[in-house]
């Protein structure tokens, strides 16, 4: 029998297979959650002159270098309206936040350090070159690079792409991953349930996860237990950059995926990998497109979603490759040794006072139960052959 592969190098192998995908060019307005494909260059200077950093007065610094200072006060500078005199020896000029400083100042006194009485205003601290002045250029210069391309555009990246002028960007066009799960036993939620039927809870899942990861899911709803049924589900997936199974590729008399799909186009790169939950796991390339087979048990296919169908979608998107490695935490319960497989125990996660962080599995872990996977706030991971473990001793989490 094929050894299983270890998760480590089933990850990797995935996505290496799923290519950058091509761009596209959205307004600012709609790039939101979408992958920048190139840098964002400024197309201004911000702030485009020196400017006031406070409320105040504009000044001189070598008038205002003994105090008190009097100095007289000759016109007023406001954002978008500058003063367009020059300063001269022993004046001032009344300045407000961001706006451009008067020609011959160097330095702003805050409002709150001077007195004034009409014209003249005597400040009371002294001034210093530069002194509440912001630079032109100090947040950036036209031509600098702001965002970078791999970027996922968020609030904060979309605000200097908005600064610097760019109202267009281009991005990685969204992958579309294509969903199928397979199965007599199962129905999609509002259907009818008929005897010995259960709803799935897969496709919804992972819809899910993929559009939280960047994609656009592809519902094909559910292929019966036939080479034709499969087959003219497949079908429908044309067009995608990514498929998806649930079910159907273990090696049960009704498992059809690996024979039923070989004969069609599947070039399989490999199956089964050294994991609980998710062992019958497979993935190849139907007709020039990756697949992933996942497992048709709730807990498990959800598990692979976040291990493999995650990092092949940031893949497609040219994200950089961030793999789900697990962090330190502190076991909560005892632990029995484990096998040749690399677990992922559904566990309570708590916050300690002293910062660490108690990851405490739960006694039961079918891989039906969604309701543990709901509740758990991370997996433990423990790698193959992982001896028994004491409470208290550390342990790899992945937070959920």
């Amino acid at each position: 029998m094929t050894p299983m592969l270890p998760v480590d190098e089933a990850v990797a192998r995935v996505m290496a297979a799923c290519r950058p995908l091509g761009t596209e060019q959205v307004a600012l307005a709609q790039a939101h959650g979408r992958a920048l494909a190139e840098d964002i260059i400024a197309r201004v200077t911000k702030p485009p002159e020196d400017v006031s950093a406070m409320d105040g007065y504009a000044a001189r610094a070598a008038d205002a270098a003994s105090v008190p200072a009097r100095l007289r006060l000759i016109g007023a500078s406001q954002a978008g309206k500058a003063y367009e005199g020059t300063l001269g020896a022993g004046e001032t000029v009344r300045i407000l936040t961001g706006a451009p400083m008067p020609a011959g100042a160097d330095c702003v006194i805050i409002q709150e350090d001077v007195d004034r009485d009409g014209d003249v205003v005597t400040a009371r601290v002294a001034g210093r070159p530069g002194r509440h002045v912001r630079r032109a250029g100090l947040d950036f210069s036209a031509g600098d690079a702001g965002v970078r391309a791999g970027t996922v555009m968020g609030p904060r990246a979309i605000a200097l792409t908005a600064a610097m002028n760019v109202p267009w960007v281009r991005v990685r066009r969204r992958p579309r991953v294509a969903i199928l799960s397979t199965g007599d036993e199962i129905v999609m939620p509002g259907d009818p349930v008929g005897q010995h039927q259960i709803v799935s809870a897969n496709a919804p899942a992972l819809a899910a996860l993929v559009a939280e990861a960047g994609g656009e899911p592809i519902g094909l709803g559910i292929a019966r237990d036939t080479p034709g049924s499969l087959l003219e589900a497949m079908a429908e997936a044309r067009g995608a950059d990514l498929v998806v199974l649930t079910g159907g590729a273990s090696v049960g008399d009704h498992d059809l995926v690996r024979p039923v799909l070989t004969k069609a186009g599947l070039s399989l790169d490999f199956w089964r990998i050294a994991m609980r939950p998710g062992k019958p796991f497979l993935f190849g390339s139907y007709q020039g497109v990756p697949l992933l087979g996942l497992p048709g048990n709730p807990v498990s296919s959800l598990v692979c979603g976040l291990l493999f169908v995650r990092p092949a979608v940031h893949a497609l998107l040219g994200l950089p490759a961030v793999l789900e490695t697990p962090r330190p935490g502190v076991l909560g319960c005892d632990l029995k040794a484990s096998d040749e497989r690399q677990e992922y125990l559904r566990a309570m996660l708590k916050e300690r006072a002293d910062g660490t962080v108690l990851i405490t599995p739960f006694d039961r872990q079918d891989s039906s139960m969604l309701g543990t996977l709901a509740e758990a706030g991370a997996l433990a991971v423990r790698p193959p052959h992982a001896p028994a473990a004491r409470a208290g001793t550390l342990i790899g989490y992945i937070p959920l």
